[in-house]
C-alpha cells in the first residue's frame, strides 16, 4: 500500500496545485455569501476527486494482469498515452500565458461567483474535480497504478481516500482557514489570488510538463 501512495502522490500534487480552482475558492471565499459557497464548493471538490480515482481504480483493474516480473504493455501503453496528453496540455497552457504587459484572462463563469448559492458552489466544485481534462489524465494515471498494484478492496479504497486528501488539500487550506479566522485572511487571500491570476498558465505548463515526462518514463519503463 505505501509503494501506491508514493506512485501516486504525483499525481495528486499535481491536481492540487490547480490555480484555477483555487482560485475560484479565494473568490468565494470574497463574496457576500463565503460561507456557504464555499464549503459547497470544497464539498464537489473532494467527491469529484474521490469519483474519478474510483472510476479509474475499477476500469484499470480489469485490465488483463500479467505474469509476475513480466512486461506490461498495456499498463505501458496507456501511461504513455496519458504522458502525451499532458504534455499537450502543457503546451496550450504555456502559449495561453499572458505576455508582459497583457492582463490575464479567466474563465466567463468566474464573474457569477458573487451570486452563488452553495448547491452551485457544490456542482462547480464537482465538476472542476471530475471532468477537467486535465484532472482526468491525472486521475486515470493514479487510478491506472492503484490498479496495477494487486491491492485488495480496503487498500485500494485507502489509497484512493489518501489521494483524495493530498489533492483536495489546496482548496481545503484556504477554505477551512478563512471558516476559522475571516478577518485575519482575507488580506493574504486577495494576495494569493492575484499572484495565482497572473501565473496560473505558466504553473500549469511547467507542473503538467514534468509529470507528462514522469509518465512517459514509466510507460517506457513498463515494456
Amino acid at each position: 500500500m505505501g509503494s501506491a501512495i508514493a506512485e501516486v502522490l504525483p499525481y495528486a500534487v499535481g491536481i492540487a496545485i490547480s490555480p484555477v480552482p483555487i482560485i475560484a475558492a479565494i473568490l468565494m471565499l470574497l463574496s457576500p455569501k463565503a460561507r456557504g459557497t464555499s464549503v459547497g464548493f470544497l464539498v464537489g471538490w473532494v467527491v469529484g476527486i474521490a469519483v474519478a480515482a474510483t472510476v479509474f481504480t475499477l476500469l484499470s483493474s480489469l485490465l488483463p494482469e500479467p505474469p509476475a516480473d513480466a512486461s506490461k504493455p498495456v499498463v505501458g501503453t496507456i501511461k504513455l498515452l496519458l504522458g502525451a496528453g499532458l504534455l499537450l496540455l502543457a503546451l496550450r497552457q504555456w502559449r495561453s500565458r499572458p505576455r508582459a504587459g497583457e492582463e490575464p484572462s479567466l474563465p466567463a463563469w468566474m464573474g457569477a461567483i458573487d451570486s452563488m448559492t452553495a448547491a452551485r458552489g457544490l456542482a462547480l466544485g464537482f465538476v472542476l474535480a471530475a471532468v477537467n481534462p486535465k484532472n482526468l489524465l491525472l486521475a486515470a494515471a493514479a487510478g491506472l497504478s492503484i490498479g496495477a498494484a494487486g491491492l485488495s478492496p480496503g487498500g485500494a479504497a485507502g489509497v484512493v481516500a489518501v489521494f483524495t486528501l493530498i489533492a483536495a488539500l489546496s482548496v481545503a487550506i484556504p477554505v477551512v482557514a478563512y471558516l476559522v479566522a475571516a478577518a485575519r485572511m482575507r488580506a493574504p487571500l486577495e494576495s494569493l489570488r492575484a499572484w495565482l491570476v497572473q501565473n496560473n498558465a505558466a504553473v500549469m505548463a511547467v507542473l503538467l510538463l514534468v509529470i507528462g515526462v514522469v509518465l512517459l518514463r514509466d510507460g517506457i519503463q513498463a515494456f
